[in-house]
């Protein structure tokens, strides 16, 4: 590990509070030995391979000495809460907390992940534009490429969904959207990226419309918040995504993505905590006594929390600079090497660390087969029919072994074309030239009802 890393969080522009050992020792002593361990493993990857197992090790141990805690009582277990504010401090001051334009009231909730955060960010925007505008018959306008979360968070809220077509380079059409936007619209969204194109929307443009209509404007940094903002300091091309855009004022980022931290933890943003309070759900007349909670679990695993916290402060921000140079030259040499494969296409052009592809010639289910069969396993994506990779620094090294055998796959599917024995090419195939939606639905919830 570089000297100094763990320090470099603290002394650098992340906003934390000052570390004391007092704070830690109500619940657990052996947190101490916490600190020490920051210092002593090798910290660098998403996944697997030797060279990771400190990172791992360090986190496991976070976890399992906090694996006891609940921060649903604030009171009791004191450290975890403080872990909870330290990771949003953190994260906040990446998305720009530390900015005037962001007015400097910037809070949030760690939560359970991407689609937790989404699902709470609509839940407070719906309470609050219906105390600000008296909006009763909610309305929320994505575009096709937002995650489905916001469809889940629609059903469970019921609020009216209304998904845009994307414009000819897939991403958001800001007009389009405008068009659509009425007195009962509460809210807009953008991606920074977007998960199927990795494609990051018009930010700004959607932040200035939302700001002159006044209507909450939730970006969804799920994927990208744990690297857009260092892939700017290394000089890449990043457009402006985060607090510093006026009209943001919801933002979601996985830390368990690639901030690296333990599955399950992810971080919810607010511009001020005006908007936040109506995400807290308040009981006043139960019998159990009086009850609030902030997210949409009641009790939560401290032990993630003390990982997510634990992996934050081992890699700082040193760490999550060099591992976002590492996976974006990855990316960038993934890109190339597609785009030189005569037979598919690059789907727009991908701003982050996902790398989308089609075919006009071959079957790219049947691609995606083949490459499963080889060991690797893509999303497979519609509307177009593509499938893409997310490189992570587990790909790094393997970059050029990737590109041979799609390269490979490519031309056995050209040379013997349909599908092979036990694949999914023909189940994807049919689900997209299926008109009737509501029939792939069914198939859907009989596939998952049968799964358990």
């Amino acid at each position: 590990m570089r000297s100094g890393r763990a320090n470099v969080l603290v002394q650098c522009t992340f906003s934390v509070m000052t570390l004391r050992s007092t704070f830690i020792l109500r619940e657990n002593p052996q947190m101490l030995n916490l600190h020490k361990l920051r210092s002593s493993y090798v910290l660098c990857s998403y996944i697997g391979g030797n060279e990771y197992e400190g990172h791992f090790s360090l986190i496991n141990e976070a976890c399992s000495m906090f694996a006891h805690t609940n921060p649903l009582h604030l009171d009791v277990f004191q450290s975890v809460v403080r872990f909870e504010a330290e990771v949003v401090a953190m994260t906040a001051a990446l998305l720009g907390s530390k900015e005037k334009t962001s007015g400097g009231q910037i809070c949030g909730n760690m939560t359970s992940g991407g689609t937790e955060s989404i699902v709470l960010a609509v839940k407070a925007s719906r309470d609050y534009m219906k105390a600000k505008k008296g909006i009763t018959r909610p309305e929320m306008i994505i575009p096709a490429s937002a995650h489905s979360a916001y469809d889940k968070a629609a059903h469970y809220f019921n609020i009216k969904l209304c998904r845009v077509p994307a414009n000819k380079d897939f991403r958001a059409d800001v007009k389009a959207i405008k068009r659509h936007i009425n007195r009962n619209t509460i809210l807009i969204v953008g991606s920074a990226p977007g998960f199927p194109h990795g494609i990051i929307d018009p930010i700004e443009e959607l932040g200035e419309l939302a700001t002159t209509l006044s209507i909450c404007f939730h970006v969804d940094l799920c994927l990208g918040g744990f690297v857009l903002p260092f892939a700017r300091k290394l000089g890449y091309p990043v457009p402006p995504f985060d607090f510093s855009v006026q009209g943001v004022t919801s933002i979601s980022v996985d830390v368990h993505k690639y901030g690296l931290a333990p599955k399950g933890t992810s971080v919810i943003l607010y511009r001020d905590h005006d908007i936040r309070k109506h995400q807290f759900v308040a009981v006043t007349e139960w019998t159990g006594g009086l009850y609030v909670s902030p997210t949409v679990a009641g009790s939560r695993p401290g032990g993630l929390i003390a990982g997510a916290w634990a992996a934050m402060m081992s890699l700082g921000l040193e760490g999550y600079l060099d591992n976002t140079r590492a996976i974006m030259e990855a990316s960038k040499r993934m890109e190339k090497g597609v785009r030189e494969i005569p037979d598919l296409y690059i789907v727009g052009r991908p701003d982050m660390t996902i790398v989308a592809f089609g075919s006009d010639v071959i079957d790219i289910f049947e691609v995606n087969d083949i490459m499963s069969a080889k060991g690797w396993h893509l999303n497979a994506l519609q509307r177009p029919n593509s499938i893409h990779m997310c490189v992570t620094l587990q790909h790094v090294p393997v970059i050029e072994d990737f590109l041979k055998d799609l390269k490979d796959s490519v031309q056995t599917v050209k040379a013997n074309p349909g599908p092979i024995s036990g694949g999914l090419a023909p189940i994807y195939g049919a689900a997209g030239k299926i008109p009737d939606r509501v029939m792939v639905e069914d198939l859907l919830v009989d596939f998952m009802d049968s799964s358990y």
